[in-house]
């Protein structure tokens, strides 16, 4: 007897299908003698016949009509960029029609026919705004921007409550918006680095209010209170919230000893963390305070040991750095008269520069309990540092540069918070929390043949080894053109070694460096820049791509200038106009700091 002799044999339909016991009989009778081919026609037979027999379906009812929204952002290193893109997909969930726009990408009256408009804008610097922006802010600004009569419109605005002009942009934007006709349905919120908070409350705050001004037919889903608002779309379960506890696999100081310089190269093992990242991103470090720094500010306020207290003021808290929003909270719990009359205008401005709260705190003395000392600080944010190696190269390694902070101001001894707790407080073998912040606008460029140029001193020149290594490892035609500087060849040339490799495999194809300290006359990598300028406004013609890294307040405004220099003297061009040209076409980007 064949197998399929044995299984026709065997009653087909158990006794718990939905036939009565003759009916079962029957089928079993019909199914057990019958063919393949015969099973094959029945089971068609059956499926035509129940989607002939279907009842009418009613048309579907019309859709609830969407309300327009346009959300756009002003962005540097991608956090507006993160917050924008939130917000869109939390407005989506409440039935919002909503489009996410960089300003780089917009056009002044573009914005003006949005009949509803969100704004999520960084400010960069001492109140200026991201270089992506400026063209479409400025436009906003001037005199002949058009009206924006009708345009519903909120503002966030992000930025480093460290700096004197603290959200400008934002506060710009909103007052302008206003002055130009717009309606503001909820009111602006201002956000420090640790944004996540406020800009989860602006977002669902906003939305709500445009759905009670717009009133569609019918109105959207309202948003669950229960929504959780994540910047991060994490590839990996370790993200800013819950880092990862990496391991030092390498730890060397790169400058030489007689150097009054310490570079410390880090190597981090990501195995098992499934992050990635992309030459030109960051990782961000979750750092803590110096005990000796707690000691001194617990006992400058008056307060004995309390082990509660010391472990939040090491994990959880800012208490370094001086801002004005600091010495207003301390203000109103030291009732100190000279602080008031210091707040009482613009004095405190001439106080901040190179003070810490430790400075605050002993310069007006007053005895605090804990709940108030931890009322002053805002949560100590991570370090972010430029990847300085790509994965294709180094598989589960992590690669950072990262230089040691110390010095004096004030009669006072100070350290960075997390190069020194990198530094001084981790060995080989220990751990670092880490997670992945990715930067959209400091990339390779999408072409593999185009040609790049590095501008990179100090501990700037870290994405640079990165984008090397990248090159090298995809094999990409691209030249590739370097401008390095430090303050002495001798001690302080940075991953030389890594440069002559490079070199000789034919990946680097020039070089040029700057010791300032090598001469009687400083030297930077700006005037490397110009005694190559007409090479280097060659590349550029080739269309090359043009990165520049490093110190926001000197060396990139030096760099930006000379570039601009070196523009006009080799076209008569505008140099504006030709920059702004390399800036939309992603061949001008800067990670600054």
């Amino acid at each position: 007897m064949t197998s399929l002799q044995t299984a026709q044999s065997q009653p087909i339909l158990p006794s718990s299908a939905p036939f009565s016991e003759d009916h079962i009989t029957a089928l079993n009778s019909v199914i057990s003698g019958s063919s393949l081919a015969q099973r094959h026609w029945l089971s068609g037979f059956l499926a035509g016949y129940e989607v002939a027999h279907l009842p009418a379906v009613s048309p579907a009812a019309a859709p609830a009509k969407k309300i327009p929204l346009t959300i756009a952002y002003a962005t540097d290193s991608g956090n507006a960029e993160e917050v924008a893109a939130k917000a869109k997909k939390i407005a989506g969930k409440q039935g919002f029609s909503a489009k996410l726009v960089d300003f780089a990408d917009l056009s002044v009256s573009d914005l003006a026919k949005a009949k509803n408009l969100l704004v999520v804008a960084s400010t960069w610097g001492e109140g200026d705004p991201p270089e992506r922006a400026v063209e479409v802010y400025q436009a906003l600004m001037a005199d002949d921007a058009p009206r924006f009569d009708g345009v519903n419109f909120s503002v966030l605005g992000l930025g480093d409550s460290a700096y004197v002009n603290f959200c400008e942009v934002g506060k710009r934007l909103d007052e302008r918006l206003e002055h130009l006709g717009g309606m503001r349905i909820a009111e602006r919120v201002d956000a420090d680095l640790d944004f996540e908070e406020p800009a989860s409350t602006w977002t669902t705050g906003a939305l709500d209010r445009l759905v009670d001004v717009a009133k569609p037919e019918p109105a959207p889903q309202t948003l669950p209170t229960a929504e959780v608002f994540h910047l991060d779309f994490p590839t990996s379960a370790y993200s800013k919230a819950q880092p990862f506890p990496a391991e030092i696999t390498d730890l060397v100081n790169l400058n030489g000893s007689r150097s009054a310089k310490e570079t410390y190269h880090v190597e981090l093992s990501l195995e098992g963390s499934g992050l990635t990242f992309e030459p030109g991103d960051s990782i961000g470090v979750i750092a803590e305070n110096d005990e000796a720094v707690i000691a001194e500010l617990m006992m400058a306020v008056g307060l004995s040991a309390d082990e509660a207290l010391e472990r939040r003021l090491r994990t959880d808290v800012d208490i370094t750095q001086l801002s004005k929003p600091v010495m207003e909270a301390y203000a109103a719990v030291a009732h100190d008269d000279r602080l008031a009359a210091l707040l009482d205008g613009e004095a405190w401005k001439a106080y901040l520069p190179g003070r810490q709260i430790i400075d605050l705190v002993t310069d007006f003395p007053a005895k605090l309990e804990a709940d108030a000392l931890l009322g002053l600080f805002r949560k100590l944010p991570p370090r972010l540092y430029s990847v300085a190696s790509s994965l294709k190269a180094e598989p589960d390694l992590s690669h950072l540069l990262v230089s040691a902070v110390r010095y004096n101001s004030h009669g006072r001894d100070r350290e960075g918070v997390a190069s020194t707790f990198i530094a001084d407080r981790h060995k080989v073998g220990d751990h670092l929390k880490v997670y992945v912040k990715s930067n959209k606008n400091f990339r390779l460029p999408e072409d593999p043949d185009r040609p790049i140029i590095m501008v990179g001193p100090g501990t700037g020149v870290a994405p640079f080894r990165a984008f090397l290594q990248e090159r090298q490892a995809t094999g990409a035609t691209g030249k590739n053109w370097l401008f390095f500087g430090d303050r002495t060849y001798t001690h302080d040339f940075l991953y030389q070694l890594d440069w002559q490799e490079f070199e000789q495999d034919g990946v680097l194809d020039r070089i040029d460096v700057a010791f300032s300290r090598d001469q009687p006359e400083k030297v930077y990598v700006q005037d490397r820049m110009w005694e190559r300028r007409a090479d280097l406004f060659a590349w550029l013609e080739e269309g090359a791509a043009l990165y520049v890294c490093g110190d926001e307040k000197a060396m990139a405004k030096d760099v930006d200038a000379m570039l601009s220099t070196i523009i006009a003297d080799q076209s008569g061009a505008d140099p504006e106009a030709y920059m702004a040209e390399l800036k939309k076409e992603r061949r001008y980007q800067r990670d600054v700091y």
